[in-house]
């Protein structure tokens, strides 16, 4: 039996000791990704303007983004535990003062401030998890493990809680559902640091040269500035994931497509998108890095936005062919999955700074979406906005033209991360 069991997780990449970790950081996602798909039109409904909305939104990305960046530099100065816990605390803060004041009374000051303290909790809690990843897994299977990290990151955030909110609203309302997510997150918890218990003091390093390194992901974009086009790209990969919640729901519902029926779509996205998260790393390897991001990614992401945002107008009222135009568009957006082989193969050392920039990347959509929303809805309407992002998307395919590797590879096959995040 426990030769079998060794032989399981050695195939599928998952450290063994590690198990209930993952589990506990698909729950606690899960439980962040609650309110995601219906947030912005039930403060639209309670009298809040559009553009408050987005700005709700651009204030949690923010935090989102400066914790991402910094979730590496505690694990490692700190302990991972530590900025687990630390990132769960600030999640449970930001959650009561946001759900118990902040929307209950409208209040929007109070709602702005506890929904950006609340955005510095799961990047401390998940990312920080990486770290962990790093030191527990076996170098020929870091890529399957990181991969598998971004399943259950990317599984819980956009697939679970969609999935799992467009039951709860009908059931306990929206305040009550948004009360829940103390629940998953503390239950993600407890299989994360309590049952997936581990010493992690011999995973501290030097604060003091973490710190360095961190400094050398702001510099190594002077030194190597195709690392920098990497992480426009990034930025631009995600933008739209975080830009539609704030506004598609009104627009669907104008179609005739109630909240219930967008987080389905919502979460079906997610699903094909986890999917393809597989197979588009091994399409990169295949095809090409370049290629994969520049056709699948970005002319496929670009063609797929408009077909999604059209769609209820084209087939009026028929869910099945809307939810196929968000399938493809989800499916798509994993064409950048490559992007993550891509970069740190552009250079031969500080690849931790190269990556500091993709994890930057990672973190600044979910404040750039919401902001470019905000900015032009007013102005343009959701028409211009969709075109914006499209326009984003082509632009980012030709960015991808010029990150080439060093020696012109079309692909390589060795040392390769195929299935990293996307969230």
């Amino acid at each position: 039996m426990s030769t079998t069991n060794t032989s399981f997780f050695e195939r599928t990449g998952i450290p063994r000791s590690l198990l209930w970790g993952y589990i506990g950081i698909m729950i606690f996602m899960m439980g962040d990704g609650i309110e995601q798909g219906w947030l912005s039109p039930y403060l639209v409904d309670h009298g809040l303007s559009i553009q408050e909305s987005a700005t709700l939104f651009t204030a949690y990305g923010i935090t989102i983004a400066i914790s991402a960046w910094f979730s590496g530099v505690l694990a490692e100065g700190y302990g991972v535990r530590r900025t687990m816990l630390a990132g769960l605390l600030l999640y449970l803060l930001g959650t009561a003062g946001f759900t118990g004041y902040g929307m209950r009374e409208l209040n929007y000051p109070v709602m702005l401030i506890t929904y950006a303290l609340r955005g510095f909790g799961y990047p401390l809690f998940a990312y920080s998890f990486l770290v962990r990843i790093a030191y527990s897994s076996q170098q020929k299977q870091l890529g399957r493990a990181v991969g598998w990290f971004w399943f259950v990151f990317t599984g819980g955030l956009n697939v679970l809680g969609a999935y799992y909110s467009s039951w709860a609203i009908t059931r306990f309302g929206h305040l009550n559902t948004l009360w829940t997510s103390v629940f998953w997150a503390l239950l993600g918890a407890f299989f994360a640091l309590v049952v997936s218990r581990r010493n992690d003091a011999q995973q501290r390093a030097s604060a003091g040269s973490k710190m360095q390194e961190l400094i050398k992901g702001l510099t190594i974009v002077r030194e190597e500035p195709k690392v920098l086009l990497g992480g426009i790209v990034r930025i631009i990969n995600t933008t739209a994931q975080f830009a539609f919640p704030v506004f598609l729901p009104m627009y669907m519902a104008r179609h005739r497509f109630d909240t219930t029926q967008w987080l389905q779509i919502w979460g079906t996205i997610f699903t094909a998108n986890i999917i393809f998260n597989l197979i588009f790393g091994f399409v990169g390897d295949r095809l090409g890095w370049r290629n994969t991001i520049m056709w699948f990614g970005g002319v496929g992401c670009a063609a797929s936005t408009l077909l999604f945002y059209y769609s209820p107008q084209i087939w009026a009222d028929n869910f099945g062919m809307v939810m196929t135009a968000g399938i493809l568009w989800g499916a798509f957006l994993a064409g950048y999955v490559p992007l993550t082989a891509l970069v740190p193969s552009l250079v031969k050392k500080d690849k931790g700074a190269a990556m500091a920039i993709l994890n930057l990347g990672a973190g600044l959509p979910v404040f750039v979406g919401p902001a470019i929303v905000g900015l032009f809805i007013g102005s343009i309407g959701e028409e211009g906005v969709i075109w914006i992002l499209a326009i984003l998307y082509v632009i980012s395919a030709l960015l991808t033209r010029f990150i080439t590797l060093p020696d012109n590879a079309k692909t390589l096959h060795h040392h390769t991360v195929r299935t990293l995040e996307h969230s």
